[in-house]
């Protein structure tokens, strides 16, 4: 379990180690879209103040570090994403003592391409059958298993050999889709389609619990609990917004609500406290 002090000890007390702690990944990771956007943070990163990681760092006292953003894939852990930018591993360290991550949705472009794919298909049908699935088949679920998943070993691998003392958790996408149709006019998928866009995001989530596995990097379930929280809800009990009324600048991603229910999630897989 870590611990963090905040603040100065008495003075007989010996000094307290305050906990390091780096954030690394995507938009879901970045919280892009939940206002306010992070204090000096690159604009395109759209990185939050408001995300899990920075609620985390804030709630147990740590000395944090957010290197994620927006659009991020496992590559950007090695090379600058953008101009300005430092990859993302460079954020981390010997001393770093705890690191958080999510990634890989943007490889392969599984959430944006796809959910575009399955937009354009449904408008084409006109929402019926299920269209991006009958174009499609099974070509994302099998990239997802032959090309993503071995970077996230590669991306997972490399952080564990640059922070060797730190504790490293990857936190799982929750639910954009239900796992059965429903009425959902903000998410315009063809009724057919929305069992199989929920297949694609298990294989990601799968992928990632695998290769957190793999290379001993703890695997923080924030899907199971995003059960029921999906886009199609209505405000105040989704975590995910959709394309259509969304709440929040960016669509298919946490909001606000959202983010604060996976910081409790890796606060509590984590066992973390002050």
């Amino acid at each position: 379990m870590f611990a963090a002090v905040l603040g100065a000890g008495s003075a007989t007390a010996a000094p307290q180690h305050q906990l390091s702690y780096v954030n690394l990944g995507d938009s879901y990771s970045a919280g892009s879209g939940v206002v306010p956007t992070a204090p000096g943070t690159l604009p395109d990163c759209m990185q939050s103040s408001a995300n899990y990681a920075h609620l985390v760092a804030h709630r147990f006292g740590y000395r944090f570090t957010d290197a994620s953003c927006g659009g991020a894939q496992t590559g950007d852990f090695f090379a600058a994403q953008y101009k300005g930018l430092r990859p993302q591993l460079d954020a981390i360290g010997p001393n770093t003592d705890l690191v958080t991550l999510m990634i890989g949705g943007n490889d392969g472009m599984v959430f944006a391409g796809t959910v575009q794919k399955c937009l354009t298909a449904a408008a084409e049908a006109l929402g019926r059958g299920s269209p991006c699935k009958d174009t499609y088949g099974d070509s994302i679920v099998r990239e997802l298993r032959t090309v993503t998943f071995p970077k996230l070993v590669n991306a997972m691998a490399a952080v564990r050999a640059k922070a060797p003392n730190a504790r490293v958790a990857v936190i799982s996408y929750p639910w954009i889709m239900p796992s059965k149709y429903e009425p959902c006019p903000a998410f315009p998928v063809a009724a057919g389609d929305v069992p199989y866009t929920y297949e694609i995001q298990s294989t990601l989530n799968d992928s990632l619990r695998r290769a957190a596995a793999q290379t001993g990097v703890t695997y923080v379930d924030a899907t199971t609990p995003s059960v029921g929280h999906d886009s199609c809800k209505p405000v105040g009990t989704r975590w995910i917004e959709p394309i259509l009324t969304t709440e929040q600048m960016v669509p298919v991603h946490p909001n606000a609500l959202g983010e604060r229910k996976m910081a409790d999630i890796t606060a509590r897989t984590l066992g973390l406290s002050r």
